[in-house]
């Protein structure tokens, strides 16, 4: 079966994104990049919703090809662009017209969860998400989740996005803490063994 691991950045008050809805805001380094890359090794899908897919699917694809980037930048592009994809979404079409439409599937909410649960079911590497707090948030809610590694940055946002936003409560299990190298970045690892509502 397949893992589904939830990765998200946050600022030491909680927050993964600017008030802006902007995760920028959050210290992205190389050492954050090489770590997004490990992870993407290890995935053989990727999960998101409509505004993380687009904000990927607006970035990504010319990187490969931008002899000026680093080449971790242009690995995490080549797998982006041939990853399957999986996007929870009511409002994108369900056939795209881009760049990635041989490699995307679009599935309405009310289907996600079933769907989901067949595609762990299924042999491979990990389901990874990035970003979408919505969707992973719902995820971890419905038991979906089996990891998430928590990019804690050394920084405090005042307000924002806030990571959590469900209030069922989880029973993590840490796993692993490490610092990203050349930062003040910390990644926690915690497996997501039960949920009660």
């Amino acid at each position: 079966m397949r893992k589904l691991i939830v990765s998200i950045m946050v600022s030491l008050d909680g927050f993964c994104a600017g008030a802006d809805g902007n995760p920028a805001v959050l210290p992205m380094h190389i050492g954050f990049d090489d770590y997004n890359l490990e992870r993407m090794r290890a995935a053989d899908y990727l999960l998101f919703g409509a505004t993380t897919f687009d904000m990927f699917r607006g970035y990504w694809p010319s990187v490969k090809d931008d002899a000026s980037a680093h080449e971790t930048l242009r690995e995490i592009s080549r797998l982006n662009t041939e990853l399957p994809k999986l996007v929870v979404s009511d409002s994108l079409p369900e056939k795209l017209a881009d760049a990635w439409r041989d490699t995307t599937e679009v599935v309405r909410r009310p289907e996600a969860h079933a769907r989901i649960t067949r595609l762990k079911q299924g042999d491979g590497g990990d389901i990874l998400v990035f970003g979408s707090h919505v969707l992973w948030n719902d995820l971890l809610t419905a038991g979906l989740v089996d990891e998430i590694y928590i990019l804690v940055a050394a920084v405090t946002l005042g307000a924002g996005v806030p990571a959590f936003e469900r209030t069922s409560h989880a029973d993590f299990q840490l796993l692993e803490h490490r610092l990203l190298p050349g930062s003040n970045t910390v990644v926690l690892r915690y497996g997501v063994p039960s949920i009660t509502t």
